[in-house]
């Protein structure tokens, strides 16, 4: 094994995971923009104020993305499985 073949493969599951992250980030950072922006009009300064909302976008959004990610996951892992005789 290589050292290009190496980088390949921590290159492309590193991609895989920003890729599978990156949605339920987002989510994430949206829902506590939209939080902090009602807690400053509001003049609310609960620090738990933006557990719950979070919690339950990250859920939703795993049930809705879930099989996008897993099917991302599984692709990069059949990718590497089928070329491990060339590793070798």
């Amino acid at each position: 094994m290589t050292e290009d073949a190496v980088l390949d493969i921590f290159s492309d599951a590193v991609w895989t995971i920003i890729i599978t992250a990156a949605p339920l980030l987002l989510i994430s950072l949206v829902v506590g923009l939209v939080v902090s922006i009602f807690q400053a009009v509001t003049s609310i300064q609960e620090q738990t104020l933006t557990f719950i909302p979070k919690i339950l976008a990250i859920f939703i959004g795993i049930l809705l993305l879930g099989s996008f990610m897993l099917n991302n996951v599984t692709t990069y892992m059949e990718m590497l499985w089928s070329s491990f005789g060339d590793y070798i």
